[in-house]
Order: structure tokens, then C-alpha cells, then sequence
């Protein structure tokens, strides 16, 4: 149908291959993170953002979010670096 002209049979087909988007990109200065103790800095600095009106609250939850994942990454991280040392430490 699609094919033959059918604009609305065209456009189901489309929004299958390439979907709409559901957000949009959030722009925010954030600062470097280089440990899981920055996280409260860029979550800081999230907060200023929604006070001056930059960012709504669920755009800030959703970077919040994706600042929790990466402290936790760096804290396993941490944690297994530590625990080699150990176990070095424990078999000398």
C-alpha cells in the first residue's frame, strides 16, 4: 500500500525502520568525574540547573541516574582494585 501511495501506509512503514524520538538531548555543565566522591559535585550542579529553569526535574532525575550508574561503576572498580591488592598483599 505503501508503495502504491498510501501516505499513511508510508508512514507506519517509516516510523517502524526509523522510530520517533521520545526526549531529546539535555544540555548541562557537568564537572570531570574523576571518583565516585565528584558525583556529588555534578549532582550539584544538576540541582542549579533545574533551580535557573535549564533542566526540568525529570530531565535531571534521568542524568541523575546515568551519574549513579557510572559512581557505581567507579566503586566496583575501587573496590576490586583494593581486593587484588589484598590478595597480593595476603600471598607474599
Amino acid at each position: 500500500m505503501a508503495l502504491g501511495g498510501d501516505t499513511t501506509a508510508l508512514r507506519l512503514c517509516l516510523e517502524r525502520l526509523v522510530p520517533p524520538r521520545k526526549d531529546s538531548p539535555v544540555n548541562v555543565e557537568l564537572p570531570s568525574i574523576a571518583g565516585p566522591q565528584d558525583a556529588v559535585k555534578a549532582l550539584s550542579a544538576l540541582l542549579e540547573a533545574v533551580g535557573r529553569g535549564e533542566l526540568t526535574p525529570t530531565e535531571a532525575q534521568a542524568v541523575a541516574g546515568l551519574l549513579e550508574s557510572y559512581r557505581r561503576a567507579l566503586e566496583v572498580e575501587e573496590l576490586e582494585r583494593r581486593i587484588v591488592a589484598l590478595e597480593q598483599e595476603k600471598n607474599r
